[in-house]
């Protein structure tokens, strides 16, 4: 398990530092085409006008939040996601490099602030204190931390080992939740079914 932890360290730092270019050949791999569906899944959920997203990537949600009229902020640690970022966003986008850990905005700054297939910085205290800080009075985080592609080939597998969407999701509800509710959130759990697979979504309120 350390070794696997440590592995998955490494590889998510090639992801998004050195080979950044690759992040959405390996995001449609792995989610079967659906990646960026299931992103834009969140978009009903965003209430408000200040809308910031923590872990921006190539910037597929920055787009879509502006062009419906939100004053959109992006947050990220990688420079690599920066530059991919721009270029398809333009140089008028609201970007910042940064770590959600240390939060480099004003209190109240956002009512809503989204992220979507964080890695763990998203349950450290220090970002969730963080996020609360820059929250409006009423505010929102959501999170969407991890999804189930639907594919013949998944349901076989989970017949076979037993460790089907259902049976994962009290347990992923109950370790989710935790870090949420510590930090002072009043903490929603979603699980969302849509076409192309199960969506585990975090509605944390301030």
């Amino acid at each position: 398990m350390r070794f696997m932890r440590r592995f998955m360290r490494i590889f998510f730092y090639l992801l998004y530092h050195p080979l950044a270019f690759l992040y959405d050949l390996v995001a449609a791999a792995v989610s079967f085409g659906r990646w960026k569906d299931w992103v834009m899944s969140i978009l009903p959920l965003v209430h408000g006008r200040r809308v910031l997203e923590l872990g921006h990537g190539p910037g597929h949600l920055q787009r879509v939040l502006r062009d419906r009229g939100l004053s959109t902020f992006g947050l990220d640690e990688s420079p690599q996601m920066g530059r991919l970022a721009r270029r398809k966003l333009g140089t008028d986008v609201k970007l910042a490099r940064g770590l959600a850990q240390a939060m480099p905005f004003p209190d109240r700054s956002f009512d809503t602030i989204v992220s979507t297939f964080p890695t763990d910085f998203i349950f450290e205290q220090s970002t969730l204190h963080g996020i609360r800080r820059c929250l409006s009075d009423g505010g929102r985080l959501i999170v969407l931390p991890v999804s189930w592609p639907k594919s013949r080939l998944l349901q076989w597998l989970y017949r076979v080992t037993g460790e089907s969407p259902s049976a994962l999701e009290d347990a992923l509800k109950l370790r989710i939740r935790k870090p949420f509710e510590h930090a002072g959130f009043y903490t929603e759990i979603q699980v969302v079914d849509v076409k192309s697979g199960i969506l585990l979504i975090v509605i944390a309120s301030k």
